[in-house]
């Protein structure tokens, strides 16, 4: 890392738009970002963040919330490598994808904790281990700890980077927020599973079942996501995935635009009612339920 007063005049300013790359100092990424990549990637995670916001104004649920906070973050660190296409030595826009786009995914894993407990709700106690209000309690708290381990470790790296210092120390706290939230989704996924199994047992609406496989979908795009971040994180800022944006665009930007936009058509706050009958009618049709996904 080079201290900021020893930089060439061109690029001193942490706001500058110096584009074509100065011998014997490298692009903060190490490449020059695909400005093709960040547009599309802002016009996705921009598509995804209006339709869960229409449907946060329309129906006023959680998950919505959630999903489009978390596109939200998404799409203001793609502006960010939008912004370091063009102005590849510029520091605040570096600092703003690194900040944002790995905290993103915990918005959408919040969402993922947030419906599973709207199912157990209105299906009923027995269908899980926990109760609707431990899912939100117990996971949103791992959620808050991870964003937390998450935002101060980014920051910690951000300023040693800015600073011409180490970030590695800020780096390990990054790859700890990640690794949490690994474990969190590990023991999610476990419950969900055991859901399932329950739901095989007693019957489920089957226009229930297109949002399930919708929040595996989800919940394997953020795993995948955060295996690969916690792997490049780990290898250090100068390591191969860091150095190589494929890897980044296929496996963090493209999954999480997967993990957010499966959530458009199959939108849980258009199925699932905020409210259940108490007593289910027990000459109900059996047609109206499925054995299970």
């Amino acid at each position: 890392m080079v201290a900021s007063n020893s930089l060439p005049e061109a690029i001193r300013n942490a706001n500058n738009c110096q584009k074509d790359p100065i011998l014997g100092f490298e692009y903060s990424y190490g490449y020059r970002p695909s400005l093709a990549a960040g547009i599309i990637f802002c016009a996705l995670f921009g598509i995804a963040f209006f339709g869960h916001s229409l449907q946060i104004i329309r129906l006023k649920r959680s998950t919505s919330v959630f999903l489009a906070v978390g596109a939200l973050t998404e799409l203001i660190g793609w502006i960010g490598r939008t912004w370091s296409a063009e102005c590849p030595y510029n520091r605040n826009a570096f600092l703003i994808q690194i900040t944002t786009l790995i905290i993103g995914p915990v918005f959408y894993t919040a969402a993922l904790y947030v419906l599973l407990g709207a199912f157990i709700g209105v299906l009923g106690r027995e269908y899980s281990i926990l109760s609707a209000r431990m899912y939100t309690i117990v996971f949103l708290t791992c959620d808050t700890v991870s964003l937390v381990v998450q935002a101060v470790g980014g920051a910690m790296a951000s300023m040693a980077s800015s600073d011409g210092k180490d970030p590695k120390p800020g780096t390990n706290i990054m790859v700890g927020g990640v690794i949490f939230q690994l474990i969190a989704m590990s023991i999610f996924t476990l419950f969900t599973l055991d859901f399932l199994r329950r739901s095989a047992k007693f019957g489920m609406p089957q226009e229930y079942n297109k949002i399930i496989i919708a929040l595996f979908i989800s919940l394997a795009a953020i795993f995948a996501r955060s295996i690969f971040r916690a792997v490049e994180l780990m290898e250090g800022w100068t390591g191969y995935l860091m150095m190589h944006e494929a890897y980044f665009i296929a496996l963090d930007g493209a999954l999480m635009v997967l993990a957010v936009v499966i959530f458009l058509p199959f939108d849980p706050a258009r199925t699932i009612p905020k409210a259940y009958p108490e007593a289910k009618d027990d000459t109900r049709e059996l047609s109206d339920y499925s054995s299970g996904i």
